[in-house]
């Protein structure tokens, strides 16, 4: 303890107390009217609780008492902003304490504590804390995306509350704001978001269970919009037959042969570069921030495969860029209304075939025609797919097996073909 503060200590101690005539309680119009002296001073209400003027004219609430044979003060607050009344009903607690065997000022630091750390572990700081941790396994624009999400959508309503202060009405107010525009799937998808935050601060210590199951039914059913696909063998004989001899660009018309060996996601189709693909050992390796679920992806190359890229290559891979570059830019990718643009060109329809399509079409045939292993088939559509543990297989799971089920795939590709005529 430093001069000043033992000086103060020693100067309180011996500060005068003036009694209220006779032991009457404090009034208002006295604590009003009490001004500041050359030393300090202190008029008592009773019970202990007095208030202690300074020489600098400000005013305490302070209560005297005694705990485990010591004498001890508890600071209450300072005067008018805790008034007469508050500090009678501050001092009646702290005597229901005294008489519980529990020290009022320890009382009053756990309290404090435990306030502190209720608004360190808001809504805010954890869901930003498990964002940051997560954004270690997503690609860059779906870690944009749900950040935008948080920030948007949950925030601005329940950010500044303790996980645990909040409560299943409450959440589903802020989720119904969503769903109110009509973003009925962006709804469910920032509960799921709400309830991963909700499981990583129970993890952490940090609250006491997950309130989004609560929640279950609460909101409109979301209808999933499937893309469309050509999934019946007869017809995917004659579709894949219209892509080869599709009469545009040599790049489009490459891209629309190789969509379906290779069923990758349209943009991971259209930003493929020449230094992911390594023709020689036949595998093409999209790294993690190209992919949705921010995780590398082997995408092992058939012989059909091969002989498309060695072609395509002659025109593009002296650029060492893009497999299938924008015809205005070498710099830049072909464009993703490209291969939409050669559909209806050939006169195939939005409510025939997608983009997409082309992964449902694997998905189905693959399963039901091939009767491929699921797990072999969601693995190369790059689904999260989990071992028995529940942990998430790495990039180079079942890739031996894999790669047989894409030449078998790409075989059986041509076969519809060649039955197509």
């Amino acid at each position: 303890m430093g001069a000043f503060s033992q000086n103060y200590s020693m100067l309180m101690k011996n500060a005068p107390t003036i009694d209220n005539g006779g032991g009457m309680s404090l009034t208002d119009m006295q604590i009003k009217q009490a001004t500041s002296r050359e030393k300090a001073y202190r008029l008592s209400d009773g019970k202990g609780l007095y208030l202690e003027v300074t020489p600098a004219g400000s005013k305490c609430w302070r209560l005297k008492y005694r705990f485990a044979g010591k004498e001890k003060r508890l600071s209450i607050g300072m005067y008018p902003r805790i008034t007469l009344k508050e500090a009678r009903k501050a001092t009646d607690l702290a005597k229901d304490q005294l008489e519980q065997g529990i020290d009022p000022s320890q009382a009053k630091k756990a309290k404090k504590a435990a306030q502190t750390e209720a608004q360190l572990n808001n809504f805010e700081n954890i869901a930003l804390e498990w964002h940051k941790q997560q954004a270690a396994n997503w690609s860059p624009s779906y870690t944009d995306k749900v950040l935008r999400a948080i920030q948007r959508d949950l925030l601005p309503y329940i950010g500044t509350l303790p996980l645990d202060d909040i409560t299943p009405p409450q959440l589903l107010a802020v989720l119904r704001r969503v769903e109110n525009r009509g973003a009925t799937e962006s709804a469910h998808r920032i509960k799921q978001v709400t309830g991963q935050v909700f499981r990583y601060a129970v993890a952490t210590g940090r609250a006491q269970r997950d309130i989004t199951p609560d929640l279950k039914g609460a909101l409109a059913t979301h209808k999933t919009q499937h893309f469309s696909a050509i999934i019946e063998p007869d017809k995917v004989g004659k579709f894949l037959n219209m892509l080869h001899s599709y009469e545009g660009t040599s790049t489009v018309r490459a891209a629309l042969q190789l969509a379906p060996l290779v069923f990758v996601r349209p943009k991971e189709l259209r930003h493929a570069e020449w230094q992911e693909i390594d023709l020689e050992k036949a595998v093409w390796r999209i790294p993690a921030v190209k992919m949705k679920m921010g995780v590398d992806h082997i995408v092992p190359l058939s012989r059909q495969a091969i002989e498309i890229l060695e072609e395509q290559k002659l025109l593009t891979g002296h650029w060492d860029g893009y497999v299938f570059p924008s015809a205005r830019s070498p710099r830049r990718p072909m464009s993703d209304n490209a291969i939409l643009s050669a559909f209806r060109n050939m006169g195939i329809s939005k409510e025939e075939m997608t983009g997409h399509g082309f992964r449902a079409m694997a998905r189905t045939l693959l399963d039901e025609v091939l009767e491929e292993r699921v797990e072999l088939i969601e693995h190369q559509l790059a689904h999260a797919v989990k071992d028995p543990l529940g942990r998430a297989y790495n990039r180079t799971a079942h890739l031996p097996q894999r790669t047989k089920m894409m030449q078998r795939w790409a075989d059986y590709l041509d076969e519809l073909r060649a039955k197509a005529g």
